[in-house]
């Protein structure tokens, strides 16, 4: 890829700190962009910090990165949280909104990034920092004020003093006095305006959120107060867990001149209490997804929460990872609950996305499904233990012709299901563009029924059906089909029966798969790669991707 001369320059622009001094002061504003950007793809903290610092601009977006851009580096992130705490005192900064969303990424990647949980941590520490320096520099301003107090005081004894010495009132002691007093008073009364108001930037920013309260109309006096003190609106995903939970709590309720808001919202281990004091404490315009995993929730501690979800009109996706709603029915109350729940579901008005891991509802697909108000787009529903009565309502639901991703992996599919998954691909053949069916127990014959329905999805661009008992025959003319599927771009494949050591059972399930040893031999592995690179090579196919790397494996690189 060939960098943009400007892009070139401010990489040599910020490879050299010293000459910092002689740039900062005369850069125009339409360059600090790709300064900072510079900075960040080349791993210099103390240039990020100098431009986030003295940020001319209103907004700064730091996240989102591009498809094949690396991710910050840990101290550059660190180095920018600091530089909008410092640039709160500066006035050449104008930042006013600090958007970190899509920012953070695993913990211990490439090149040592910030993964979410060390960046939720630092973003509550930055603003509990900040309402300490804000707390602090009132304090030093309140004690400069009390010393001029004190010293107008002090001038007022002296001018006493003189008039008993022989100064008449009537010959301007009077005027002196009263002159000194009227003196004291605009000085307190400027300290006080000062106080109240710091600085041409939030002075600024007061008048501009009275302008928008009057327009808008119906805020209350507490809403007013606590805007009033905010400088910056910092918005990131959060990553919360029971060791983050009590620094992140403290930041999300602490006024100061940083407001913390949250789009994506992760949740891992806290119990049904903390995640409902959590949702209490987000703005509720602001958060498009929450996903929470390993939490035993059960189905009654998911009906509770819902009600809170339903007041965030812009959630948009609810995942559930290994939440525990196993669904027993010798349990007294549960089917309440489980209608509760779906009612709850139904409540969330702009729901997408709907993703439920491992937690056990077999024969309760209708009744969660049904009760949404708008068809859904992405489905995912790995581990469920899916019936084929669960797939016969699938097909037939409103959602099958919306379904844009789909995920089934790890519900066996057999001869009653088959029917269903026929039809479920023909209502969604002209808006699926990712489908796994990874560890579904797909034989040779089961695939083969399902192959012409594959085909006739036109927008497929992924599709994963590792962990799936198939033999080199039936891999190979698994293959020959994705070929002739022109939009497809990425294929998870099993490794074929052939591959594995001797003794696999002839019906082996997907976990036996994923443990039973490859064979050593490397012919083996060889032999099949060469048959399926050429069953692309002959069709042309070099924008297809085949690969039964499970680890490596991410459908979401795919472009959409």
């Amino acid at each position: 890829m060939v960098l943009p001369l400007v892009n070139l320059c401010a990489k040599e622009v910020v490879s050299d700190h010293s000459s910092s001094p002689g740039w900062l002061g005369c850069v125009p504003r339409e360059l600090y962009r790709p300064l900072l950007e510079a900075a960040f793809t080349n791993c210099r903290p103390l240039a990020v910090g100098e431009l986030v610092q003295r940020w001319p601009e209103r907004t700064l977006r730091a996240g989102g990165r591009r498809q094949g851009q690396s991710p910050p580096n840990r101290l550059c992130v660190q180095a920018l949280l600091l530089a909008v705490v410092r640039g709160l005192s500066d006035k050449r900064c104008a930042l006013q909104v600090l958007d970190l969303c899509g920012l953070q990424c695993e913990e211990g990647g490439v090149g040592d990034p910030m993964g979410g949980w060390s960046l939720t941590v630092a973003l509550s520490t930055m603003v509990v920092q900040a309402r300490a320096a804000a707390q602090k520099a009132l304090g030093r301003e309140g004690e400069r004020e009390r010393k001029r107090v004190l010293a107008m005081e002090r001038e007022r004894d002296v001018v006493k003093r003189e008039r008993g010495g022989g100064l008449e009132e009537g010959e301007g002691g009077g005027l002196l006095v009263e002159s000194v007093r009227k003196e004291k008073e605009e000085t307190s009364g400027c300290l006080r305006e000062d106080q109240q108001v710091k600085g041409v930037r939030r002075r600024m920013e007061m008048e501009r959120r009275k302008e928008s309260a009057a327009v808008a109309g119906g805020k209350g006096e507490a809403d007013s107060e606590v805007d009033s003190e905010v400088v910056v609106c910092v918005r990131a995903d959060l990553f919360v867990n029971a060791r983050s939970w009590e620094r992140v709590r403290a930041a999300l309720g602490m006024t100061g001149p940083l407001k913390l808001q949250c789009r994506y919202v992760r949740v891992e281990e806290l119990s049904v209490s903390s995640i409902g004091s959590l949702l209490d404490l987000l703005p509720c315009h602001v958060l498009l997804g929450v996903d929470i995993r390993y939490s035993c929730l059960g189905v009654a501690g998911l009906a509770l929460l819902l009600p809170q979800l339903s007041m965030f009109p812009m959630l948009s996706s609810l995942r559930l990872h290994y939440c525990n709603l196993d669904i027993r029915r010798d349990m007294a109350g549960q089917e309440g609950a489980m209608k509760d729940m779906s009612q709850g579901l139904g409540k969330l008005s702009q729901l997408r996305r709907l993703s439920l891991t491992a937690l056990r509802l077999p024969g309760h697909l209708r009744m969660l499904l049904s009760s949404f108000p708008q068809p859904l787009e992405v489905l995912e529903l790995p581990y469920l233990s899916l019936t084929p009565a669960d797939l016969s309502y699938l097909s037939c639901s409103p959602h099958a012709s919306s379904l844009q991703q789909l995920d089934l992996s790890e519900n066996r599919l057999d001869e009653l299901a088959l029917p269903s998954m026929r039809r479920l691909l023909s209502q969604a053949s002209c808006c699926l563009m990712q489908l796994s069916l990874s560890g579904c127990g797909l034989t040779d014959g089961l695939l083969a029924a399902m192959l012409p329905s594959l085909s006739c999805c036109r927008g497929l661009k992924s599709l994963g059906l590792a962990l799936n008992p198939l033999s080199l025959a039936g891999l190979l003319d698994l293959v020959r089909t994705a070929v002739r599927m022109p939009s497809l771009r990425q294929l998870l494949y099993p490794n074929p029966l052939e591959d594995y050591q001797p003794g696999l059972p002839p019906m082996p399930s997907s976990a036996q798969l994923l443990d039973w040893p490859l064979d050593e031999l490397v012919e083996v592995h060889e032999a099949t790669s060469l048959q399926l690179d050429r069953v692309v090579m002959e069709s042309g196919r070099s924008d297809l991707l085949l690969t039964c790397d499970l680890l490596n494996y991410n459908k979401d690189l795919v472009e959409q």
